[in-house]
C-alpha cells in the first residue's frame, strides 16, 4: 500500500488505542499528554527528509490528543510536535520546535543523527537546561512509520517448554550472527540471520530450549560513545518499546522479527526478550528531547523534590514513573503487544526492582506486580527478574512474588569463588546448584525460580 503524501481530511478519531492504528480504511492517531497545550501531527515524504503537512490534533479526551485520517495508509511517516510550558523547575520541558517519537510507534524509519538541535535547551548556554532552543531537529531524528500488522503465522505454536526442562541461551542478535560463516552475508547481524538454518542447527546442537535476546527494542547510541568512535553495542538505551531496532531488520518490515519467532518455534525454541522499562535513552536533565521528555516529562519520569532533576535508580540519569497509570499502561501494553502480536514466550526485566518501586520504595504489592499477576495474557509467559537496581534497598534477591524467576546473583558469586579455589564453599555450592531453597523456598516457589 502506498502512503498518502498529504492527507487533508481530519476526523475526530478515538482516544484509544494509543499510537497510530491502521484499521483497513484509515489511521487513528492518539497521544497521551496531561500537560500539553497543543499537539501537532507532522507528516513526511517517503524519504523522511521533508515535512509535508502539520495537522493540529483537534480532540482532547481523558488527557489523550487524537484524530483520524481517513486517507492515510501504512508506511506513512510521521512525528509529533507538542506545545506547552517550558518550565524545567516545575518538571515541564515542552518544546514544539522538536519533532518527537511516538511512544507507541511500531516501526522507525532512519537513524538518530546527533546534533545540538536534538536538545530542548541551548547546549553551552550559561543557563544550561533552563535556556530554550528554537531550532528544528526534524532532519536529525528517526521518523515513525504506520505499519500493516498482517502476517501469516500458519500453524505456529508456542513450544511452552516447562520451566524444569528449560535451558536458556542468552545471546546478542548481531553478535551471534555477524561473523558466522554459514549465515548469508546479507542477513548477518539481523533477525533473519538468527533464524537461518545454520544458526538453528547450532542452537539445537547446544541443546537449548530458549534464546534470551539482549535488548532488541529500538535504542540509541550515546553521543559520548560516538564521539569516541564507539557505539552502544548492548542496546540498554531504549527509546521505543513497541518497535524492533531497525539495525536488526534485514528489510524495513517488522515481519522480519515475526519470521524469526515462527522459525524458532518450528524448531521447538522459545524466544525471551530482555526488556528495559526502567529508564529511557533520554538521559538526565541535560539529555536530548526525543520522545517522553517532550511529550509529558512530568508524567513519564520520576522527578526529584526539585522537579528540574530526575530520580535515578538506574544509573542512567532517569527512571520511568510506573507510579503513573499511563506509564504503567505503556509498559503493560508493550508487553501484551510482544506476546500477542509478535508471539514471544517470555521476558527478562532489566533492573526489575525499579519497576516495583512505589513512592521510591520496593513493594511486592506494587501496581506493576499486580498488573502482571492479574493479566491473562501474561499468565502464560516466562517472567525473569534482574532483582536489583541502584536505589535504596535495591538488592531484592528472593523477594519477588510467586510466578517469577530471578537471576540468582548468589549462585553466580558462589560458583565463581569455588572455581577460583576459595575454601569452605562446598555446602553453599550444593545449595546453589540444588535451587537455593534458602532463598526461593517459600510461597510455593520451585527450584526453577533460581536462574
Amino acid at each position: 500500500m502506498n502512503p498518502v503524501a498529504a492527507p487533508t481530511k481530519v476526523w475526530p478519531g478515538r482516544p484509544y488505542p494509543l499510537g497510530a492504528t491502521w484499521d483497513g480504511e484509515g489511521v487513528n492517531f492518539a497521544l497521551f499528554s496531561a500537560y500539553a497545550e497543543k499537539v501537532e501531527l507532522c507528516l513526511f515524504d517517503r524519504s523522511g527528509n521533508r515535512e509535508e503537512e502539520r495537522i493540529v490534533l483537534p480532540e482532547y479526551t481523558d488527557e489523550v490528543w487524537h484524530a483520524y485520517l481517513p486517507d492515510a495508509r501504512p508506511n506513512l511517516l510521521y512525528g509529533y510536535r507538542v506545545g506547552g510550558p517550558y518550565d524545567p523547575s516545575n518538571g515541564h520541558r515542552f518544546n514544539p520546535n522538536k519533532l518527537l517519537i511516538d511512544p507507541y510507534v511500531r516501526s522507525l524509519h532512519g537513524r538518530l543523527r546527533w546534533s545540538d538541535t536534538l536538545f530542548g535547551y541551548r547546549v553551552g548556554s550559561q543557563r544550561s537546561d533552563l535556556s530554550f532552543d528554537r531550532r528544528d531537529n526534524a532532519r536529525q531524528i528517526p521518523k515513525c512509520r504506520v505499519i500493516e500488522p498482517a502476517f501469516t503465522w500458519g500453524e505456529d505454536r508456542r513450544p511452552q517448554t516447562p520451566w524444569e526442562e528449560t535451558i536458556i541461551l542468552e545471546l546478542h542478535v548481531r553478535g551471534a550472527t555477524f561473523r558466522h560463516p554459514d549465515v548469508d552475508p546479507a542477513h548477518r547481524g539481523t533477525f533473519a540471520g538468527l533464524h537461518s538454518p545454520a544458526m538453528i542447527d547450532y542452537l539445537l546442537d547446544l541443546g537449548v530450549t530458549a534464546v534470551e535476546l539482549l535488548p532488541i527494542h529500538a535504542a540509541i547510541d550515546d553521543r559520548h560513545l560516538l564521539d569516541r568512535g564507539l557505539a552502544n553495542y548492548w542496546g540498554y538505551n531504549s527509546i521505543a518499546y513497541f518497535a524492533p531496532d531497525p539495525r536488526l531488520l534485514a528489510t524495513n518490515s517488522i515481519a522480519g522479527f515475526k519470521t524469526m519467532v515462527k522459525r524458532l518455534h518450528d524448531a521447538g525454541i522459545e524466544v525471551i526478550l530482555d526488556v528495559v522499562y526502567n529508564h529511557s535513552g533520554e538521559g538526565n536533565h541535560l539529555g536530548p528531547t526525543l520522545s517522553f521528555r517532550g511529550i509529558d516529562n512530568a508524567s513519564y519520569y520520576r522527578l526529584d523534590t526539585d522537579r528540574r532533576f530526575y530520580q535515578d535508580f538506574t544509573g542512567t540519569g532517569n527512571t520511568l514513573n510506573l507510579d503513573h497509570p499511563r506509564v504503567l499502561q505503556l509498559v503493560m501494553e508493550s508487553l501484551r503487544y510482544w506476546v500477542q502480536e509478535m508471539r514471544v514466550d517470555g521476558f527478562r526485566f532489566d533492573l526489575c526492582t525499579t519497576l516495583a518501586r512505589e513512592n521510591g520504595d520496593y513493594a511486592q504489592g506494587s501496581a506493576f506486580f499486580d498488573a502482571i499477576r492479574q493479566d491473562p495474557v501474561m499468565a502464560g509467559v516466562k517472567l525473569i527478574a534482574e532483582p536489583w537496581d541502584l536505589g535504596p534497598y535495591g538488592y531484592q534477591l528472593g523477594n519477588f512474588p510467586p510466578g517469577w524467576a530471578e537471576w540468582n546473583g548468589q549462585y553466580r558469586d558462589t560458583v565463581r569463588r569455588f572455581w577460583k579455589g576459595d575454601k569452605g564453599l562446598v555446602a553453599d555450592l550444593a545449595s546453589r546448584v540444588a535451587g537455593s531453597s534458602d532463598i526461593f523456598g517459600s510461597r510455593g516457589r520451585r527450584p526453577w525460580a533460581s536462574i
